[in-house]
């Protein structure tokens, strides 16, 4: 049984992430747990002191928090009535990455799946802070879903990679998962730049090559920035899901750092999983 934490705060790009993830564990046995962590409007010290004022504050907050879940429960039971799922619902008073680590190590969690803005989420940001900080915090893979994505099957599959990590089945559990639900092709994309893979790049590729087995390709580009050659393969090719690796030497740390980033037009539109090292 695979377990997927869904952190909502009930807005609509939540919402259409939780959607995204119970069409694409249809068919597969799961337990979803609905989180929505808050902090009461004013929150002080005297809170966490136990001020009466503060306490009723709180009291409200916590009881809309829990009236929102048990009421999305249901909703989501009513319109996708599937037998495979099973929902629990998690309110905490904490800070969204905080809860979420706390969560994943504390019941087992093989996969978060969440929104890219949260409610007051702006257009031309490409990830919130919540997104961000929970990627960077993660011990177990993050799928990220983009604003208004309209569910399609993840056919295809683009995975950059420079062969620098070693992967194994247990690190690529779960999306060895999706594409044996879904037979999907993975595209594996080393962006040449003039050097020839080192023994350990070549032997981590065939380590993949192997893990992969017969839903990977392997593609070989030529170009001097992996996010121009991401685009571009995109554009050539219609993907449905992009992978990438969580380590300090990929352009996913850049991607959060560097506002050149947004200068060269890195376009996600498609949901992006990211696997930690």
């Amino acid at each position: 049984m695979t377990r997927i934490l869904l952190p909502t705060d009930f807005s609509k790009n939540s919402i259409t992430a939780i959607h995204y993830a119970l069409k694409l564990y249809k068919d597969l046995k799961c337990t979803f747990y609905l989180l929505n962590s808050y902090m009461p409007p004013v929150y002080h010290t005297e809170y966490l002191m136990g001020s009466p004022a503060q306490i009723g504050l709180g009291d409200i907050v916590q009881q809309n928090s829990q009236d929102n879940l048990k009421s999305l429960k249901e909703k989501l039971q009513k319109e996708f009535e599937n037998p495979l799922h099973t929902f629990i619902t998690h309110s905490a008073l904490n800070v969204l990455s905080s809860e979420v680590t706390r969560t994943v190590e504390a019941e087992g969690i093989d996969i978060v799946v969440m929104g890219t803005q949260g409610a007051t989420g702006a257009q031309e940001i490409l990830l919130g802070t919540n997104t961000v900080h929970v990627i960077k915090n993660a011990k177990c893979p993050v799928l990220v879903i983009p604003s208004g994505f309209e569910f399609e099957a993840p056919e295809q599959i683009l995975f950059p990679n420079d062969f620098e990590v070693s992967l194994d089945k247990k690190s690529l559990a779960q999306l060895l998962k999706i594409t044996n639900s879904h037979i999907s092709q993975v595209n594996v994309m080393h962006v040449y730049t003039g050097d020839d893979l080192t023994p350990v790049q070549e032997k981590n590729k065939q380590q993949l090559a192997k893990v992969l087995s017969e839903s990977g390709f392997f593609h070989e580009v030529s170009s001097n920035e992996i996010i121009a050659a991401i685009n571009e393969f995109q554009i050539k090719q219609k993907i449905n899901l992009l992978v990438m690796v969580q380590n300090k030497h990929t352009f996913l740390e850049r991607l959060f750092i560097e506002p050149v980033i947004k200068k060269i037009g890195f376009h996600v539109t498609v949901p992006f999983l990211v696997i930690p090292q």
